[in-house]
């Protein structure tokens, strides 16, 4: 198992200027029409504050309505399946899929199915997958992951995208009009809804009260994939439910404003029931969502409906990039939820942060992020988890801030040494921070120092 290096792998993305700082410039942009859109609701702080506790009684009472939801689904004419892993999930899409000779599936965006690295799977066995959604299809064509939960290829430019096609789909890789391209996909994808056998769609949220379930989308892609085909797959994950349909009003008010900074989605689409003469099949997915849930500092990041917002704040995330963090959840909220999963593989996560807070004031359920990803270091760190380099370098920080005198003469020096060294004995391999970064000029004196001067003596 390769341990992920976040710092190796967003050096990556940021010598590519131009898409970081695209990356950057687009993702604070959707976090301004978000606040835009939040204070014009003069109600917000209400609604975050019911749909953290909506999400909070759902989950201390979840094994009761996910009976619920099946009781009622099932009534309705849905096949209920449980997966309690990945693998248990994989493999009853699969059993579904080939008892209905089902070769071709047509697919909406679902972070779980990447969770639980469905297609490859699928496409091992001979189905043919198609992602639908313009995002996650451009990804699949580059064959490469999903690199933000809502917008999955906003790391690329529109240039990006044009070589993609020209190259998979035979568009003009010299056009970069997005009408262009956005129709090419379009229509390249549309033979596709005819032809498959099989549609999936993930969910937004799921109603244990009506058994039914509910998938947001701006493309109208999930509805044809769901509709046209004879055969509906949903997969969920068990955090997903609600308890009543009128809790519902509550996160789709939330969610296209926290994601996008839109007042709604284009469609949101209700699921109930199988249309005469087709199946509908709901795979309720564990894979680590009971352990998580019983973990005192980390069940909360449960209650996240993927809105992306704690992503879109996030000064770390905007300048590294999504696919840095090597996981299908990437941001504030991968760095909570990844080491659930391999605490191991994912121990430097938590370290691509600056814990400035920002992620959680923008959660729509308040979920306490900042505080996740701190209590994530502390666990780090007592298990041994950290880089011998990392260990020595806090080693030597703690003796020093737990010292006032040798705190004083390590600033001194350090202001006053900086300046008089020659340049590559600053910037060079060793130092890890100096490589995107210039040290700022050091103030002619500490604030203790003025403080003597000014206001007081020493004491």
């Amino acid at each position: 198992m390769t341990r992920v290096d976040h710092a190796e792998a967003s050096s990556k993305f940021i010598e590519v200027k131009d898409h970081a700082d695209f990356h950057d410039k687009r993702l604070w942009d959707l976090r301004k029409k978000r606040d835009v859109e939040s204070e014009a609701l003069p109600e917000w702080e209400e609604l975050r504050s019911l749909a953290s506790a909506i999400k909070e009684h759902t989950l201390t009472h979840l094994a009761d309505y996910l009976e619920e939801f099946e009781k009622n689904a099932v009534a309705n004419g849905m096949v209920v399946h449980w997966a309690r892993d990945a693998a248990d999930h994989n493999q009853i899409v699969f059993d579904i899929l080939e008892s209905h000779d089902a070769t071709t599936l047509v697919k909406s965006k679902s972070m779980l199915t990447d969770e639980c690295e469905m297609r490859p799977f699928l496409e091992n066995r001979g189905i043919e997958i198609v992602e639908t959604d313009l995002g996650e299809r451009i990804q699949q064509l580059d064959d490469e992951p999903p690199s933000h939960i809502v917008v999955p290829a906003v790391h690329k430019l529109r240039g990006d995208v044009a070589e993609v096609f020209g190259r998979t789909i035979g568009t003009d890789p010299a056009n970069t009009d997005i009408p262009y391209l956005a129709e090419s996909q379009r229509q390249h994808t549309r033979p596709y809804y005819l032809k498959a056998q099989a549609g999936m769609t993930g969910a937004n949220f799921a109603i244990a009260e009506t058994g039914s379930f509910v998938v947001c989308t701006n493309e109208g892609n999930a509805d044809l994939g769901a509709n046209l085909p004879s055969l509906h797959i949903a997969s969920i994950g068990i955090e997903k439910l609600l308890p009543k349909i009128e809790h519902l009003g509550v996160f789709v008010r939330m969610l296209s404003r926290s994601a996008l900074g839109s007042p709604i989605t284009q469609i949101t689409s209700h699921f109930r029931a199988p249309r005469p003469g087709t199946e509908m099949h709901v795979v309720l997915v564990d894979n680590g969502r009971s352990e998580r849930l019983g973990m005192g500092d980390f069940w909360y990041s449960l209650k996240c409906i993927r809105c992306g917002a704690c992503m879109n704040t996030c000064p770390v995330y905007r300048r590294s990039g999504g696919l840095s963090y090597g996981s299908t959840y990437s941001g504030p909220i991968g760095v909570i939820i990844d080491p659930t999963f391999n605490l191991r593989k994912y121990s430097s996560l938590p370290f691509a942060s600056t814990l400035n807070g920002s992620c959680t004031s923008v959660c729509p359920v308040k979920i306490n992020i900042h505080e996740q990803i701190y209590k994530w270091r502390q666990i780090i760190a007592e298990r041994n988890q950290l880089p011998m380099a990392k260990r020595e370098a806090m080693r030597v920080a703690g003796k020093i801030l737990a010292s006032p005198r040798l705190y004083r003469a390590a600033v001194e020096a350090a202001a006053a040494g900086i300046e008089r060294l020659p340049r590559f004995m600053v910037y060079n391999p060793f130092n890890a921070w100096g490589r995107q970064r210039e040290v700022p000029d050091a103030p002619r004196s500490t604030f203790r120092q003025w403080y003597l001067e000014n206001r007081g003596s020493a004491q």
